[in-house]
């Protein structure tokens, strides 16, 4: 049943929503978080008490601080609770204050660590869940936060990367379409007016200019409201089942781009691989985790096959072989892996592999992008410059 809630938090109103068979059950909660009650009322729609919990943004930066200062505190023999309350006084920003006080909160009250994480699994994501899990399970809770700080800082580097090589042409880009707006609208129209008066004949360029010029300049405004629209029906598109698809298919088949795409998933789902096997996690609920943890729907779908092909007992390299999407490099390490009785390593040492596959086609990238998008710049501007002078020419030849 769900309940709506009003109460004071340290002499504070809050309000919120909650699930419970009843609401006695909801009022025991609130004085667990010491809220002192003011109201319980039935709801149509909330969230479970064993659910997410809704926070606000907490940034993937900082997912990876409170994990790597968690690490080093438990490696320097503290409990989790002393940990999580030196957190609380280091931590400046609002929303991952919240986050810990919560945490640590559910720590006290006698849920374990991976069950307080849990609640906010739209925050921490299964494979951080289950690793945790897998830690407390083993008694190596320490090491492992090591293991998931690394994974996770090598993530952020990796991320970083890309988006340092696309800042550059995204930028040129923007600017260009901007200028060209503008010159399109504005400037090159009263540029254009000049040749009207003179009796000449328009070369062809200027014509195919004053075309588009006045295009944009009678509709000027319906061209930005196709373009909101547009770009607005594109992202809502891109967010269903079938725009996803279309989009994840349509990037595998752009070259170049395409080779990051796919040397990207590979890094993430080998090492996600690596660091649960190495936990303990079992090669299933590893491989369930993958498919969640992967952007990419193809991907997502090809690890979902794999996961129901090992479930019924084939090996992990013939799984991954049958997809037909993975490198012959991955099929075979996997199955050496398989016999050797050495998955996890063999794993390790495929997703540095991959890193730096991945870095160097992040290079080529960089290095196409960049002389592609001054070309474009160059033609476009180029034929404007044509369109505007070659009349002056042959107004001259006239003269």
């Amino acid at each position: 049943m769900l309940f709506t809630y009003k109460g004071l938090e340290n002499g504070k109103p809050v309000k919120g929503n909650a699930e419970a068979e009843n609401e006695q059950k909801v009022i025991e909660y609130l004085k667990s978080k010491e809220i002192t009650i003011v109201s319980v009322t039935p709801k149509q729609s909330g969230i479970s008490l064993t659910g997410d919990i809704s926070l606000g943004k907490v940034s993937f930066n900082d997912v990876v601080d409170f994990t790597r200062q968690l690490s080093i505190m438990l490696s320097a023999g503290l409990s989790i609770v002393d940990s999580l309350d030196i957190l609380k006084k280091q931590s400046t920003n609002k929303t991952v204050l919240k986050l810990i006080n919560d945490i640590d909160d559910d720590v006290r009250s006698g849920l374990s660590f991976s069950s307080a994480l849990k609640r906010h699994g739209n925050t921490f994501g299964n494979l951080y869940i289950a690793l945790v899990r897998a830690g407390e399970a083993s008694g190596k809770l320490d090491e492992i936060l090591i293991k998931l700080a690394d994974t996770l800082e090598k993530r952020r580097t990796f991320q970083g990367k890309v988006k340092g090589a696309l800042v550059y042409p995204a930028v040129i880009v923007v600017a260009m379409v901007v200028v060209m707006f503008i010159l399109m609208s504005f400037v090159v129209p009263q540029l254009l007016t000049l040749y009207k008066n003179f009796a000449i004949e328009l070369p062809l360029p200027t014509k195919i200019l004053i075309g588009i010029s006045g295009i944009f300049q009678s509709f000027w405004w319906l061209i930005l409201i196709i373009s909101v629209v547009g770009i607005i029906a594109v992202k809502n598109y891109s967010r269903t089942k079938a725009g996803r698809e279309f989009f994840d298919t349509f990037v595998l088949h752009i070259p170049i781009i395409s080779n990051v795409i796919k040397v990207s998933a590979l890094v993430n789902s080998t090492r996600t691989l690596a660091i649960l096997v190495q936990s303990g996690v079992s090669i299933l609920d590893s491989l369930d985790i993958v498919v969640d943890s992967t952007n990419n729907v193809i991907y997502q779908e090809a690890f979902r096959h794999i996961r129901s092909k090992v479930e019924k007992g084939d090996t992990l390299g013939k799984s991954l072989e049958s997809e037909g999407i993975f490198p012959p490099i991955l099929v075979q390490m996997a199955s050496v892996g398989e016999q050797t009785g050495h998955l996890d390593e063999t794993l390790t040492h495929l997703s540095n592999y991959f890193e730096n596959e991945s870095e160097a086609a992040i290079k080529a990238l960089t290095t196409l992008i960049e002389p592609a998008v001054l070309v474009v710049l160059g033609i476009c501007v180029g034929f404007i410059a044509i369109a505007i002078i070659t009349p002056i020419f042959s107004l001259s030849n006239a003269v």
